[in-house]
């Protein structure tokens, strides 16, 4: 398919009733919100990046390959690769139009009464890989429940990201499961302080907490999760790759926090300046 292709509506809006979901539970499942040409199309980008089996792009560095052609330091849940949607034309006017719906999302305003906007923060591709199979990547595992705020580096809450499916996909794919207002505990760690557990033996309190099923996503269905919600994912039991899409926005008035962060470059940095150069466009 031709990705320079000028998509009018890559999306719809969130409605009133999701905004709330959202808030309430931390986590919202949208309803055929993509358009499934557009989902073609970033399927197509994704194969041309990762190969069909999802596990053709290049080893990053600093990986060392270990026993049976898996990766040491890969992460084992999927196999990540940066989506670089700022400049394609497909994922960018997706991008864009996921910012008007991510400012509804965030329901913060200013002291003026105006919407505090959205910032892109990053994307990737991330392609869980077949559970039975070996893989260069890894990526093949289950994903152990986890809060994501902690690895942004940032300085305030309001972060999400959107996590597009691009394909039809239920829990045998190794969907994700939520846990209802986990979001309001606040910051429960890094999971690599867990002890090589996650966070519901970390946090027995989660456990009070109702769970949900595992998704099914129907094609154009995808979930929203702040950053402080509590989510994990089964393995991959499909015999071909779990595609995915994840686009991570942050509030616009975000800043950096001083932190180290493996997710862009602090080089020249001063800690508490606010992420506002071109590598974190307002959206929307």
């Amino acid at each position: 398919m031709d990705d320079t292709t000028d998509l009018k509506s890559p999306c719809r809006l969130v409605t009133p009733e999701e905004v709330e979901h959202l808030h309430e539970h931390g986590w919202v499942k949208l309803k055929r919100f993509v358009d499934p040409d557009v989902l073609a199309r970033m399927l197509d980008l994704a194969r041309a990046k990762m190969g069909d089996d999802a596990d053709s792009n290049p080893v990053k560095a600093g990986m060392t390959p270990v026993a049976e052609g898996e990766d040491q330091g890969a992460l084992a849940y999927f196999n990540a690769e940066r989506g670089g949607g700022l400049s394609s034309p497909v994922l960018r006017g997706l991008i864009d139009e996921i910012g008007k719906s991510a400012t509804l999302l965030l329901r913060r305003r200013t002291d003026d009464g105006s919407p505090v906007g959205i910032r892109y923060y990053s994307d990737f591709f991330v392609p869980k890989l077949p559970s039975t199979t070996s893989s260069r990547h890894g990526g093949n595992g289950p994903t152990a429940f986890h809060q994501d705020f902690i690895t942004f580096a940032v300085d305030r809450t309001g972060g999400m990201t959107f996590w597009i499916p691009l394909e039809q996909y239920g829990p045998e794919a190794g969907t994700m499961s939520f846990v209802n207002g986990s979001h309001r505990l606040g910051v429960l760690g890094d999971y690599t302080t867990y002890g090589g557990g996650d966070a519901l033996g970390a946090f027995p309190e989660l456990r009070d907490l109702e769970m949900t099923e595992q998704m099914t996503y129907e094609l154009g269905d995808i979930t929203v999760h702040t950053h402080l919600t509590i989510h994990g994912a089964g393995a991959n039991m499909m015999d071909r790759p779990r595609w995915g899409y994840l686009l991570v926005t942050q509030p616009a008035d975000v800043c950096w926090n001083g932190s180290p962060c493996p997710n862009f470059d602090t080089t020249n940095m001063v800690p508490w300046a606010a992420l506002n150069d071109e590598r974190f466009p307002l959206i929307g």
